[in-house]
């Protein structure tokens, strides 16, 4: 990741002086973070243009996050290379998903690792020792 913006308000979209054409943060793709004062509400991403995206969310009524959300953070890949920066973009997307509980319907496409025999062995050991016997 090179750049980000960490809960922007939403108001930034209802900027007409042409202020939001020259964030050029906004106008690269990556993955937005859409939040219902500081809990994360919904991870998505932008595969042309974040600000058009998020344009989307704040100003369309019909649109299904509309009246959810108040804050706003992105995260730009550091790839340039159009597939590598796609790849990038959903790996991101996918971790804050797993990452983060929000209304996401989405299901990450990351290959869970459960936990190792000895570590599983360990925890046990762990909580056993802690873990008063019983009478």
């Amino acid at each position: 990741m090179t750049r980000y913006a960490r809960m922007w308000p939403r108001e930034v979209f209802d900027c007409d002086d042409g202020t939001l054409e020259k964030l050029d943060l906004l106008k690269e793709k990556g993955v937005y973070v859409l939040y219902r004062d500081d809990v994360p509400y919904y991870v998505g991403r932008a595969t042309k243009d974040l600000r058009l995206r998020l344009s989307y969310h704040a100003k369309k009524p019909g649109s299904k996050y509309y009246n959810f959300w108040n804050f706003f953070s992105v995260f730009v890949p550091g790839k340039k290379a159009s597939s590598g920066e796609l790849e990038a973009i959903r790996e991101l997307e996918a971790i804050l998903i797993s990452a983060m509980p929000t209304a996401n319907g989405a299901k990450p496409k990351l290959e869970k690792k459960n936990f190792p025999k000895e570590v599983k062995d360990l925890m046990r050991r762990i909580r056993m020792n802690r873990i008063p016997p019983s009478p």
